[in-house]
């Protein structure tokens, strides 16, 4: 296994971010170029640890040690061979996966685990530079026709792997270009859209179809797609955002991040010319402390805002793995991303009263009070500290409080399908819903969650539909569906 003593020699490199005075002024990606030679250190550092505790953290069962193996030996191209045989993206989750494989890492007991997102990242370029990553084209075809409504990553992994199968698929998208979240809800300095545009241009050329600004349910009928396809295959997201509704809402600058993000990205992209969201000289609070919050921290700083607040209403984590969260399970830690290194301010345990406006109706300000957080098996409740309300001003708000589930659109009851108790699409475990021959997978089935997991159920509805279709499959499944609590 690599080099059995690697974990004693070589210490952690993770990916290198390029400095916060020069990437705030721009929107390329954080990271620094990192030579092969340090990469093969970092993939020297996997032990021969017997059981690889990583397989089962990552939800697409990558074989870790396996391709850490070959690129300490230099076998660049197995390594990557290896890395595609269980993911199909693997330059979209080495960029933008929290790597649950690390949480897991058994090195990780008593050290810094491996820096297994940074080998996957750059096993994935180096396969593009070099050209490994051939259009791979289905020598048979099978004259069945399968509809992807939904061009995220959980769509998108399904396409490919069906159109491999040598099915006949098509991508409907609403937007005018395919990716969903992947192209306008990540910002651009953590991921470039070209990552996502050659893949696109690879799936093209293997015979995946697109067919973007159709809206499923106005350009595109349910009847239309039962008539031309054989199976149907939903991957809408979990696009539904959760809101505050609190006094003063409806204020001029209080604004959902997923109405922000995108039209930066699309500014940052050159596709408009201005933004009629634009944090350039405003005071920004941020309610809410997850990834999304972390993006619009990130576009905030790079627009000029003149300062930017993070407010979480959880308490503020611990720096080290608690006891209630042991190895080999997701630590719940503080977490630090490259936005916030770039400034701003993050106040936690902090709960939003209400949000103050003008005369015209122009957001000023909002009202907020600390809370003390009580844990127990019924779950998590707030008490608000009496005496600590404060007003904090501000232009703009911009709200990152998750999502509740995929949109309810009129397509979808005619299609037949029926949702569980959370909102989400409910499906078997054969991924199929109420409907014959229509499946869901993704955020649309499992609710808001990580793009590894988006990726692995759109291969396991893969292989659930070429089974429905030819009555057997080849695809791999990487999730196991007989049990609703294991992908849930």
């Amino acid at each position: 296994m690599a080099d059995p003593k690697g974990f004693l020699k070589y210490p952690r490199q993770g990916a290198k971010r390029r400095p916060v005075e020069l990437r705030v002024r721009d929107w390329k990606e954080v990271y620094e170029p990192i030579a092969k030679a340090d990469v093969a250190l970092q993939a020297a550092r996997c032990m021969d640890c017997g059981i690889p505790f990583c397989h089962n953290g990552c939800p697409l069962g990558n074989v870790i040690p396996e391709w850490n193996d070959l690129v300490y030996r230099d076998m660049w191209r197995e390594a990557s061979a290896k890395l595609h045989s269980t993911n199909n993206f693997p330059e979209f989750t080495g960029r933008l996966c929290p790597a649950p494989c690390e949480a897991a890492c058994v090195l990780g007991i008593g050290d810094n685990p491996v820096s297994i997102e940074l080998v996957e990242k750059e096993i994935a370029e180096r396969a593009w530079s070099m050209n490994w990553l051939e259009p791979i084209v289905a020598e048979v075809s099978t004259s069945r026709r399968v509809a992807v409504v939904g061009s995220g990553p959980a769509g998108l992994a399904a396409a490919q792997q069906l159109t491999r199968a040598g099915h006949r698929v098509v991508v409907f998208e609403r937007a005018d270009k395919a990716g969903g979240l992947l192209r306008y809800g990540i910002p651009e300095f953590k991921m470039q859209k070209e990552v996502l545009d050659r893949r696109i241009d690879q799936m093209i050329k293997e015979g995946t179809e697109f067919r973007c600004s159709t809206t499923v349910g106005e350009e595109i009928s349910a009847e239309y797609l039962r008539e031309n396809f054989d199976a149907v295959v939903l991957t809408v997201g979990s696009t539904v955002t959760r809101d505050l509704a609190i006094q003063g809402r409806e204020a001029t600058g209080v604004y959902q991040a997923m109405q922000y993000l995108p039209l930066a990205n699309r500014l940052a992209l050159s596709e408009i010319d201005r933004s009629p969201i634009d944090a350039k000289g405003k005071h920004v609070v941020i309610i809410g402390g997850g990834d999304t919050g972390a993006d619009c921290l990130g576009t905030a700083h790079r627009q000029g805002a003149a300062s930017v607040v993070q407010f979480e209403i959880l308490d503020q984590p611990p720096t080290s793995r608690p006891a209630n969260t042991p190895w080999p399970t997701w630590p719940m830690v503080l977490r630090t991303s490259s936005a916030h290194e770039e400034g701003g301010e993050r106040r936690f345990s902090v709960n939003t009263e209400r949000f103050e406006a003008d005369s015209q109706g122009r957001l000023v300000g909002l009202v907020t009070h600390r809370v003390e957080q009580q844990v127990s098996e019924a779950g998590v409740r707030f008490s608000k500290v009496e005496g600590s309300e404060a007003t904090v001003p501000c232009e703009l708000v911009l709200l990152a409080l998750g999502f509740v589930g995929p949109e309810r659109g009129r397509f979808l009851e005619e299609l037949g399908v029926e949702f569980d108790q959370r909102g989400n699409i409910m499906t078997d475990a054969n991924w199929m819903t109420k409907a014959e021959g229509v499946f869901a997978a993704g955020d649309a089935r499992r609710g808001q969650s990580l793009i590894v997991w988006a990726i692995a159920e759109g291969r396991s509805v893969a292989s659930a539909v070429d089974r429905f279709l030819m009555g057997k499959t080849d695809l791999p499944s990487p999730l196991n569906t007989d049990s609703r609590a294991l992908t849930a």
